[in-house]
Parts: C-alpha cells; structure tokens; sequence
C-alpha cells in the first residue's frame, strides 16, 4: 500500500504536465473554423461542434484520426488534417475548443 501512493503521484504529475495550452491552440485554429465554426460551433449540421467538449474527448479523437483507428464519417477530412499536428499541437487545440462556451 505504501508503494501506490507514489506512482498515483507521479501519474497525475505527469498528466497535469502535459496539459494543453488553450492560447496556443487558438492560434493554431484558424484551419479548423471552415467547418468548426470560428467559436468551435459548426454552422453545418453534418460536422460537430467542438466548442465545450471534454478536453480529454477531443484529444482522443485528434490521435485516432492521425493514428488511422477512427474510421468512417468525417475520418476522410480529419485524417489529413490531423496528420501533421504534434502531440503539443493536439493537446493545445484540445484545450482551447474544450475552454470554449458551446452556447455561444
């Protein structure tokens, strides 16, 4: 019992280090506003908002797209554009659409 208290430590140290920075990402949005809308909210009913939507959810969704795991539906537009994102780059737009008002 002594030993898991470090390695939970250590596990939620990591992960808050390699938070997104929300100022960052909006920067690097300017390519995703087409279909995302400029507020992370789509004016196309077909493509999701992204506004409000759980951090870690979009950046899952990011690596999947560049991995190739998620196929199917938007998989064939999202898969170019998510393959030349770092994992930075990924965790930044993460954070900014996640920090977003999807009522706006």
């Amino acid at each position: 019992m002594k030993y898991i208290l470090p390695i939970v430590f250590a596990v939620l140290s990591t992960s808050a280090s390699a938070a997104g920075d929300a100022a960052a990402g909006k920067a690097q949005a300017a390519v995703c506003v087409a279909c995302h809308g400029a507020n992370g909210v789509s004016a196309i009913p077909t493509y999701p908002n992204l506004a409000g939507q759980k951090e870690a959810y979009l950046l899952s969704s990011l690596k999947a797209y560049k991995s190739g795991e998620r196929k199917g539906g938007s998989s064939a537009i999202m898969a170019p554009m998510a393959a030349g994102l770092s994992d930075q780059a990924m965790m930044d737009l993460a954070a900014y659409f996640s920090s977003l008002d999807a009522a706006k």
